[in-house]
């Protein structure tokens, strides 16, 4: 969605016309599955964080600046959405059945069903590794190489500095390979933040 057009939808939802937000639904609906999906590790749950997730960003949309990014304020509320229902319902981080339908990137322009199968595979790999890993590193690895944020949003996104995204990062990535090569993904987080609580539907900015 183009800014100038986001801005100016966000702009009349602050002025409560609920009409608005469906195309702010709609365009940030499947990146925010795909990032809830690789947090709660199974559709359901996160179809459950993702709805919450959206009925708190409606709640508190008249907090938001609207000289600040949209995208980031809302995947922040999603992630802490997420960490909250993984917390307080015990949810259990578990790999189910993926749905087709979702897609990592978009479709290669490939359609032999070799290529279909060797991505479908490699996709399968991917989140079972992620199964394995602590929830900090799945989460920073589904933010940049799944949904391809800049180190700056992701800093935003989970609220510590830019040097612990690319510290945390790097032990992500290496866990990840870990994983793969049929290691453990269990390695502590060095110089990470904790949670700080700093909530962006409480400060309705984006950090």
């Amino acid at each position: 969605m183009l800014p100038d057009l986001e801005r100016e939808l966000l702009r009349k939802c602050q002025a409560g016309d609920a009409r608005f937000f469906e195309p702010i639904v709609r365009a940030y609906e499947r990146p925010g599955l795909r990032v809830a999906l690789g947090m709660m590790g199974n559709q359901d749950d996160a179809m459950d964080a993702l709805q919450d997730a959206f009925v708190k960003t409606w709640r508190n949309l008249e907090r938001f600046d609207l000289k600040r990014p949209f995208g980031p304020w809302f995947f922040q509320i999603l992630r802490n959405q997420c960490r909250d229902a993984l917390r307080s319902r015990n949810v259990r981080f578990r790999l189910e059945a993926l749905d087709e339908r979702l897609e990592m990137r978009p479709s290669d322009p490939e359609k032999r069903p070799d290529r279909i199968r060797e991505r479908r595979e490699a996709r399968e790999r991917l989140w079972k590794a992620l199964e394995q890993l602590s929830e900090d590193h799945r989460e920073v690895l589904v933010l940049k190489e799944i949904e391809g944020f800049r180190y700056g949003e992701i800093a935003g996104i989970l609220n510590i500095p830019e040097g612990t995204v690319a510290s945390r990062l790097f032990h992500a990535r290496r866990a990840l390979a870990n994983v793969l090569r049929g290691g453990s993904g269990t390695a502590a987080l060095k110089s990470d933040q904790p949670d700080t609580g700093d909530r962006p539907e409480n400060r309705g900015t984006d950090p």
